[in-house]
Formats: C-alpha cells, sequence, structure tokens
C-alpha cells in the first residue's frame, strides 16, 4: 500500500500494485466460504485463472491514470490533484472489491451453507453467497479506498499549517500516516459486516424453505 501511494511512473506503479493485488487476491482465496467443492469441477484452476485475470487488470487499471498523464505530458496543476492524489482511492477501492467478487464468484455459481441458530446446515443458497461477497467486496473497497484517500487529506493540512518544515521529512511522515490509517482501518473494515452474518427468510430459495421452519439463518462470510 505504501509503495504504492508514491509511485509516479506507470511500469512502476503496474508493477507495485500486481504485487499489492497479488497478496489481496491471494487472501481471498484463503479466507473466503469453503462451501464450494472441487469434485464437479476445477474448483481450483477456475479461481487461479479468474484470480490472475483480475490482478492484471486491476494493476492495469491502477497504472493507466499515470501512462496517460506521462505519455500526453499533461503537467498541469489540476491534472497533478486529479491523477495523484483524487483518482488512487476510488480506483484502489474498486479493484479491491473487484478481485473479492471475481475470485469468489463460484459462492455466486455454488451457493454456500446456511445454519439455523444451533449450527445445523439447513442446505445450500446462492442468495446467501450473493450476499457474503458483497459485504466482504463492499469491507474491502472501503478499507483500502479509505487507506489512499485519508492521509492525502491528513497529508495536505500537514503541509498547509506547515507542521513539518523540512520537505525531507515529509516522506517518513507519509509513511507514517499511512501505516496508521491503514492499521486503524483493519478492524473497521473486519467489524462492518459480522462474521457469522444473518439472512432472513424471505430472502432464501423456496427448496430450502421447504425443509425447515426457521425464521433466521446464518453463514460464514469470510473475510
Amino acid at each position: 500500500v505504501i509503495i504504492s501511494s508514491v509511485q509516479r511512473q506507470a511500469r512502476h506503479s503496474f508493477f507495485w500494485q500486481f504485487v499489492f493485488h497479488t497478496y489481496t487476491t491471494a487472501f481471498t482465496l484463503v479466507n473466503g466460504n469453503g462451501t464450494p467443492k472441487a469434485e464437479k469441477y476445477s474448483l481450483q484452476q477456475k479461481q487461479l485463472f479468474l484470480g490472475l485475470g483480475a490482478i492484471s487488470y486491476s494493476a492495469c487499471v491502477g497504472a493507466l491514470p499515470l501512462a496517460f498523464m506521462n505519455r500526453y505530458a499533461l503537467k498541469s496543476s489540476l491534472m497533478q490533484l486529479v491523477v495523484r492524489k483524487l483518482l488512487p482511492a476510488p480506483l484502489l477501492g474498486l479493484t479491491s472489491a473487484f478481485n473479492v467478487a471475481m475470485v469468489r464468484s463460484p459462492e455466486f455459481d455454488n451457493g454456500i451453507e446456511v445454519m439455523d441458530r444451533n449450527g445445523n446446515v439447513i442446505g445450500v443458497s446462492k442468495k446467501a453467497g450473493e450476499k457474503a461477497v458483497m459485504e466482504t467486496a463492499l469491507s474491502r473497497a472501503v478499507l483500502f479506498g479509505t487507506t489512499f484517500f485519508l492521509p492525502e487529506v491528513l497529508m495536505y493540512c500537514v503541509q498547509r499549517v506547515r507542521f513539518v518544515k523540512n520537505p525531507r521529512a515529509l516522506g517518513p511522515v507519509r509513511m507514517f500516516v499511512i501505516m496508521s490509517v491503514l492499521a486503524g482501518m483493519l478492524p473497521v473494515s473486519f467489524s462492518m459486516f459480522p462474521q457469522c452474518g444473518e439472512i432472513k427468510r424471505a430472502d432464501l430459495e423456496p427448496e430450502i424453505l421447504s425443509s425447515t421452519e426457521e425464521t433466521e439463518f446464518f453463514y460464514n462470510r469470510g473475510i
């Protein structure tokens, strides 16, 4: 996150965002819901293929504004503000959410287990899978989008009030601010939605409802 935020060349930005998205994609693969099984089709190969595609696409999208600016020599202060300060946060948030949705797409296709309040598995629901993936994608977008956006605001305030008088000290201060925001946003992101998610009876498929009279169901959201 720190290295990606300070890149000024498109090639370097692509490389470091590729590394960043590779890590977050691997984290998503390990910590998703484990209901979809590999016996019916090559699940691991499909997820790896989707993950590699999502990583490459996200790295390209992240580096595209810098490539565009450098290619056409757009050096105006407004363009610098938009490309270097405003665009990275929403782009990183959107691509992080996109990676989660792509890698965990088998949960959309095959569903995940839903349980009653006693932990007994009632069935496998695609709607619960969709809800789990969307909640995780949203929490990931908030985590990394805020981690890119808030430090820029704080550093602008630091420079505005001249809190740091030595220009060489701005780099370490920026690094400290990014680390602090990321550390603070991790528990916020993980607690946005409960790990054991809840879904109402009216939101489930009829074939699941026909086998039980329960009104509340639960599922493992993943992180």
